[in-house]
């Protein structure tokens, strides 16, 4: 689930004699603006930096460094790119297999979306189609839900009653200012070093300075609690609508995995002005998610980057304390003159590492952070006969308020993007996801055969909480038994296809009890991006981690330059 959630611009210059070099090094990939083919590394086994894996965080660092001039490769152990974002084809139906809510890919200039940022500066864009609402199912009632500044308030004078009006407008009076001051820093001027002073404190020190101005100290107080939990903020105004907490609980599950006592104001702070700003909209990609994926890998050709498929990597190499490449499945040494970034969470990635080159106390900290639950998935293709003509893209079911968002088997999320981008589906058909967003326990999964009957009989049962909030958003017109098309995941699934240590959704950091590690390591020459990283879980975040990396290994003369070239 991505709640986090583009004009062309100069390129930079390079010489025709080092673009020459670097593309001579791309026999395993096309040179046109498609995926690459499926093949391993071939060509010149080195690069400047080698990036293990091709999720988002990945794929953004790599095409910022191809950007900036680098030689970069990504290795990709899957056949296709993309990660937890990537798409998959069965019966002409074309799959989403994560992130499904997306806004701010059209959004421009410093408060724009990181992704968009990045994408902005590869000179990529992302057809989409807006939308303002999705379809909610609660133990109150069922409602449209829209976003936006005041349509909300029909729903909760509904469902909760005049306090709750009362409640939520203060909660906006209080947030979208502080709004300003939050998105006042553009996500691709952070780096990890003390440069960051030059090319974020300094560069736009003006504008951090106006928008706590315009805030007053109402306001201005409020930002100093950006690094403190929301639940902080929720307090201190005095919120205590049960349908309004119950609501913003959820929110703050969907976007980062925790509850609002969990998540950080300055994400909460982010999705409010996605979602509760004057004009703002949902944007769902043309073509799916794997439309994003296409794009960033699009972005890392036209620089000269490269990226191998079904490049499994099985050790990071440390000679004399630093990093200096990989070696693949089957034994083959891709070197890295420069760096190696892992884009795998921090668990496989202290797995792929010799133990006596890391430091103990490094190991005990990524072995006793805590990890949010798995997924269960429910891919469906069937027949649009009998569905409404109406139907939504998204739908929400919450079957217990007091159970919590986080229990398991207790929150279902499902997406239909046919009724958007229809090319998804064959003609007059329909493509499904649902899922539990992060909430399956690995233990009772653990250990099985995936052949075995044990195993079928569990999916079949820990499905069925997806299929009956299906049948309840479709309606009557839905038949389960006449889908063309039933696919079910388990965390048994999320692990072996996303290289997901235990099928995790990420590290369960709580904001004011821990924080996201940095993007460096012990070891020399071996950096880190995405959800294991700050600032977190989530599109946008890995987003930004992938491009500080990226940022932090080039010169602060370079990182200035770029943020000139794209107007930000």
């Amino acid at each position: 689930m991505a709640l986090r959630l583009l004009p062309f611009s100069p390129f930079f210059n390079f010489s025709s004699s080092n673009r020459k070099r670097r593309f001579s090094m791309r026999s395993e990939v096309s040179t046109s603006a498609t995926l690459p083919s499926k093949q391993s590394v071939s060509g010149e086994p080195e690069a400047d930096i080698v990036v293990i894996g091709s999720g988002i965080g990945g794929l953004c660092c790599a095409g910022l460094l191809a950007r900036y001039g680098q030689d970069v490769l990504v290795l990709e152990s899957h056949d296709v790119a993309g990660g937890a974002a990537h798409s998959f084809d069965v019966k002409g139906y074309k799959f989403d297999s994560g992130p499904s809510l997306f806004s701010g890919f059209q959004s421009r200039g410093p408060q724009a979306n990181p992704l968009a940022q990045v994408l902005d500066a590869l000179g990529e864009s992302i057809p989409c189609v807006n939308y303002d609402s999705w379809m909610v199912y609660v133990p109150e009632g069922e409602f449209l839900s829209r976003i936006g500044p005041t349509e909300f308030f029909k729903d909760l004078e509904k469902y909760a009653g005049p306090d709750s009006v009362r409640e939520w407008r203060k909660l906006l009076d209080a947030i979208l200012p502080i709004s300003a001051a939050a998105m006042a820093l553009p996500p691709l001027s952070i780096r990890g070093d003390l440069g960051v002073l030059s090319t974020a404190a300094a560069r736009y020190a003006p504008s951090l300075l106006k928008s706590f101005a315009q805030m007053g100290p109402q306001g201005a107080l409020g930002a100093t609690k950006l690094l403190r939990p929301f639940s902080d903020i929720i307090d201190s105004l005095g919120i205590k609508d049960p349908f309004i907490r119950n609501w913003l609980d959820l929110l703050a599950f969907l976007l980062a995995g925790v509850k609002t006592n969990g998540i950080l104001s300055a994400e909460m702070v982010y999705m409010f002005s996605e979602w509760y700003k004057p004009g703002c909209t949902l944007e769902y990609p043309l073509h799916g998610s794997g439309a994003i994926v296409e794009a960033l890998v699009r972005g890392l050709q036209k620089f000269g980057g490269r990226i191998s498929l079904k490049s499994h990597v099985e050790n990071i190499v440390v000679e004399k304390g630093r990093a200096v490449g990989v070696k693949l499945r089957g034994g083959q040494f891709v070197r890295a003159r420069k760096a190696v970034v892992s884009n795998a969470s921090m668990w496989d990635t202290l797995s792929l590492l010799p133990p006596e080159a890391v430091p103990k106390s490094y190991q005990d900290g990524i072995k006793t952070t805590q990890q949010c639950e798995s997924f269960m998935h429910l891919h469906l293709g069937f027949d649009a006969e009998g569905i409404s003509d109406d139907l939504g893209i998204h739908h929400i079911v919450v079957n217990d308020w007091d159970r919590g968002v986080d229990a398991d088997q207790n929150v279902v999320l499902i997406s239909v993007p046919s009724v958007l981008s229809p090319d998804l589906a064959p003609p007059g058909k329909h493509v499904l996801h649902a899922y539990t967003p992060g909430t399956e326990p690995f233990e009772i999964w653990e250990g099985l055969d995936r052949r075995s009957n044990e195993y079928k009989n569990l999916k079949a049962e820990r499905s069925e909480v997806m299929w009956k909030a299906v049948e309840k958003a479709l309606g009557p017109g839905f038949n389960r038994d006449k889908c063309e098309v039933k696919l079910v995941g388990t965390p048994l699934t999320h692990q072996r296809f996303l290289r997901r240590n235990r099928g995790t959704y990420g590290p369960a950091i709580l904001a004011g009890k821990g924080t996201f590690p940095g993007h460096s390591t012990p070891i020399p020459q071996l950096m880190c991006c995405g959800d294991s990283t700050f600032p977190g879980i989530g599109v946008p975040a890995v987003a930004a981690s992938g491009a500080i990396v990226a940022n932090s290994l080039v010169s602060v003369s370079e990182h200035s330059r770029l943020l000139d070239a794209i107007g930000i």
